[in-house]
């Protein structure tokens, strides 16, 4: 599953309708509705879970994957030790962390691209991604809108 900065991953884009993502994924395995009413998409194979914005006609504004099979730049991630990620993303200049430590997972978000990578025990255990907000402070949705 390659994971497009700043898009989404995959055939998965932000700003695609529930609609558009059973089109490409089929039916998810289960759906519900979060605190803020956000519907949520659960795909137990892709090991995602997708988070359609109720505020925002309900598109899809945030991916949160544990796949070992994501990768970015060709590299992987779910598995792998955080310094050696990092390592490999700083080949592409992305180099600036905010850490936070919860128990004992650590999260590295990356602002710049919207992403956090998540660890526990210094290895990558998830992955989150989410749409970029633009200087005009509106999401920079990446699918076509339907005219």
């Amino acid at each position: 599953m390659k994971i497009n900065l700043k898009s989404g991953i995959d055939k998965l884009l932000f700003g695609m309708k529930q609609n558009d993502v059973t089109a490409v994924l089929g039916k998810p395995d289960k759906n519900y509705n979060d605190e803020d009413d956000n519907v949520i998409f659960v795909y137990n194979a892709l090991k995602a879970r997708l988070t359609f914005y109720q505020e925002e006609d309900l598109k899809l504004g945030y991916i949160v994957a544990s796949s070992s099979n994501l990768e970015v730049f060709g590299f992987k991630l779910i598995g792998r030790n955080i310094a050696d990620v990092k390592k490999d993303l700083a080949t592409k200049e992305i180099t600036k962390f905010t850490q936070e430590t919860f128990d004992t997972f650590e999260n590295y978000f990356n602002e710049d691209n919207w992403f956090i990578l998540q660890t526990e025990f210094n290895e990558v255990v998830k992955f989150e991604i989410g749409a970029i907000i633009n200087s005009k402070d509106e999401f920079d949705w990446k699918f076509p809108v339907k005219k």
